[in-house]
């Protein structure tokens, strides 16, 4: 059986930086306050009305796709992942199929809605594919364009100071190997404390899912057959909204359970990783895992400073800029990590 590997890989960052003075002239923070709690000094945000998760994403993905040594019509499956897509439906994985110019071979698109962990689950479902020998050629994309929906005001800051926009993208490949390529990964998901981390609006709960809570929502007597909740502009539901400090616990609790089930699994220890690319969250996560798992410097990788939380984007924009930088070398043992909304969250382990 085949394993699938990483054949090319590319990213993409808008030109506009926002450092955390920017944010400053519209809410009530400080660089510092931002510094401490996230590690993060600016972030990009994509032009609007010009840039799209999907314009972001054919950037990223023409990288990849030139430097695996295919053309763009080897392309026989795409899977998007991304929380802030282009429409409400349909997803992008067709808007990509269509921005890239393949059309004409009416390939399957699937689109994955885990956040942050959803270039792990994208990743997951490929290897799947490629084992099977269903396809050959699968462009893996994550991308989001967070600045279009977050609360530039000091009630929103809490979130709004952490998100970026980009793009990451990877060609997969089925390569015969041995103990090359993908070697494991493994997904996980509680959905307990799902409204901590979550955009409530646009949805169709009409409220159900948290009557007479911190939102202000009614009762399921008040409801009636209401699906539309007529408040949500008051308790601005249509922003993010995250429960930061139940979200740091839950995540330095997983992110190392979940890296050492596929150590576990293929029968490494954290000491055999040559670079672990975490998900660009929160650099104060990262360092705790890294500590957790006594790696030193050189074997963690993070960029969070520079973009910020790119959520489904973050891994392979990181892994990208490893690699770019000769971080990742052919032969590594490379794990891949991420925690996010849902709560979801996984782990694959790579020999480059």
């Amino acid at each position: 059986m085949p394993n699938a590997k990483i054949a090319g890989i590319g990213f993409y960052v808008p030109d506009q930086v926002i450092t955390n003075f920017d944010l400053m002239k519209v809410m009530d923070t400080s660089d510092e306050w931002i510094r401490e709690r996230s590690g993060i000094v600016e972030r990009r945000y994509a032009k609007k009305h010009e840039e799209t998760p999907t314009t972001m994403a054919a950037e990223a993905s023409k990288k990849a796709i030139e430097r695996a040594g295919i053309i763009k019509e080897d392309i026989d499956f795409i899977i998007f992942a991304t929380l802030s897509p282009d429409y409400y439906f349909p997803g992008c994985g067709v808007l990509l199929q269509r921005e890239l110019g393949i059309t004409k071979t009416e390939i399957g698109a699937l689109d994955i809605r885990n956040q942050c962990s959803g270039f792990i689950y994208g990743l997951s479902v490929a290897d799947q594919f490629i084992k099977s020998g269903m396809y050959k050629n699968i462009l893996l994309v994550g991308s989001e364009m967070h600045s279009m929906g977050l609360d530039f005001s000091t009630r929103g800051r809490a979130v709004s100071v952490l998100f970026g926009d980009g793009a990451g993208a990877v060609l997969i490949q089925a390569t015969e190997e041995d103990n090359k390529g993908v070697l494991t990964t493994h997904l996980h998901s509680d959905g307990t404390n799902a409204e901590e981390l979550a955009m409530i609006s646009p949805g169709s709960h009409g409220g159900y899912h948290l009557q007479d809570e911190e939102f202000g929502f009614p009762s399921k007597e008040e409801l009636g057959e209401v699906f539309v909740y007529d408040g949500l502009l008051d308790n601005k539901t249509y922003y993010p909204r995250m429960d930061g400090q139940l979200v740091f616990k839950k995540a330095v609790t997983k992110f190392p359970e979940v890296i050492m089930e596929a150590l576990q699994k293929t029968g490494y220890t954290p000491a055999d990783i040559d670079m672990l690319v975490p998900h660009q969250a929160n650099l104060r996560i990262a360092q705790f895992v890294q500590k957790t798992l006594k790696l030193p410097d050189d074997k963690v990788y993070n960029n969070i400073m520079k973009y910020g939380n790119t959520t489904a984007a973050s891994i392979p924009i990181a892994l990208c800029e490893a690699w770019e930088a000769g971080k990742v070398k052919e032969g590594d043992l490379v794990c891949l990590a991420a925690f996010g909304s849902g709560f979801t969250w996984g782990s694959a382990l790579i020999r480059w």
